[in-house]
């Protein structure tokens, strides 16, 4: 499980932004965000870099 749409929630940031940014397709970024799909580790990365945040703060326990 992941934290992806809190974090945009909280940081209000739109998924077809950080999909743009991820160059990934909005759809892919909507099944990590909805919990469907789990991104890659190099992925997870990317994604906390581009919202400035730890890895570690994008998963759940």
């Amino acid at each position: 499980m992941n934290r992806i749409k809190e974090v945009l929630d909280t940081k209000g940031i739109k998924q077809i932004w950080l999909a743009e940014q991820l160059g990934k397709s909005y759809n892919m970024v909507n099944s990590y965000a909805q919990n469907r799909r789990q991104p890659s580790i190099e992925d997870l990365y990317k994604i906390a870099k581009i919202l400035n945040v730890s890895a570690k703060e994008l998963l759940v326990d």
